[in-house]
């Protein structure tokens, strides 16, 4: 399984989650995406995104600067 990043942050809503999108589409299921946003939109953006994809949101931290780093593993469903 691989590993990737995205660095989102400085986009707004909807941009981090449809870059995660795209970048997800080259990943192969298991693979693992890392994403870095500051858009705090993101906490309700990427579980719903996730959801809907059939990928799994692994975790969702908030560091003190508002910056939130999500890590997605790719599901077998869909993009």
């Amino acid at each position: 399984m691989s590993q990737h990043r995205l660095d989102a942050r400085g986009l707004k809503c909807p941009l981090p989650v449809l870059k995660a999108r795209r970048a997800l589409e080259s990943a192969q299921p298991g693979d693992r995406l890392l994403v870095t946003a500051s858009d705090p939109a993101a906490r309700r953006d990427f579980p719903e995104f996730c959801d809907a994809a059939g990928h799994r949101l692994d975790s969702m931290d908030t560091a003190t600067d508002g910056t939130i780093t999500l890590s997605i593993v790719k599901g077998s469903k869909g993009s």
